[in-house]
């Protein structure tokens, strides 16, 4: 895999008795492998403000992490089986939240690495939604990236 790629993140939650809520985000990002980890670096901009959020995704077989600094400021553990919970800094205020992994997969092939986590979201101790997420890295000269 190169260093140069585009990453496609799709997250869908769906609330307790409310309509489920999906996420799409796709941005050119950068990729290394380093002692049997994948690492994800991209720039994310949030609707309403001029700063950037600087995102670090890193994965293991039975681990993901999810780091955001910037306008939101949040380090969130994905471990299967195990709850961790973590402070969410966002510009409105601060959240304690829980993220409980059910599953976490992850399938490479060439020019392409695909993760998928499913997870129990808290927020502030109490159940909020059943969330998923799947993040799709394609290298760029891979021509196997589709919308």
């Amino acid at each position: 895999m190169t260093k140069d790629v585009i990453v496609a993140i799709q997250g869908l939650q769906m609330p307790v008795n409310e309509k489920a809520e999906q996420i799409e985000l796709i941005t050119a990002a950068d990729y290394y492998k380093q002692n049997g980890k994948h690492y994800v670096i991209y720039d994310e901009v949030m609707e309403g403000f001029e700063e950037t959020t600087r995102n670090v995704i890193k994965a293991t077989e039975n681990c993901v992490e999810i780091t955001k600094k910037g306008v939101a400021n949040v380090h969130m553990v994905f471990e299967k089986d195990k709850k961790n919970m973590t402070y969410y800094h966002t510009p409105f205020g601060n959240l304690l939240i829980g993220i409980e992994a059910d599953r976490i997969a992850i399938s490479e092939e060439e020019g392409q690495i695909i993760m998928s986590v499913d997870y129990g979201l808290e927020v502030n101790y109490e159940h909020l939604a059943n969330c998923s997420i799947q993040v799709k890295i394609t290298a760029k000269e891979a021509g196997k990236f589709h919308i």
